[in-house]
């Protein structure tokens, strides 16, 4: 059975552009999103759609990572890429800039 996965990132201006990646054994989805609140609501919809494991991109800090674990908890795991800070965010975490 071919996994359907997803790796999360963000992008302040993202308008979820999205791009997929097949290969026999992995299905995965890449898609941008603005913020937090946008990266939860896009990882729900993925879960329902069957997705069963998303990736978040290092600019997801503690908060937003736990947020969306709990978003789709029961329908998909949640790994994560770990920066302290991170380079595509200006060199902060996803937590000092989406959660204020």
């Amino acid at each position: 059975m071919k996994l359907k996965a997803a790796f999360m990132f963000l992008s302040p201006d993202a308008n979820h552009e999205k791009s997929v990646v097949s290969t026999p054994s992995v299905e995965l989805t890449v898609i941008a999103t603005r913020n937090y609140d946008d990266a939860v609501s896009v990882a729900t919809e993925l879960a329902d759609l069957g997705i069963k494991s998303i990736e978040l991109c290092g600019g997801f800090g503690h908060i937003g990572t736990a947020r969306i674990a709990n978003a789709v908890e029961g329908k998909a795991t949640v790994g994560v890429v770990r920066f302290d800070i991170h380079p595509g965010l200006d060199g902060a975490s996803g937590d000092s800039i989406f959660t204020k």
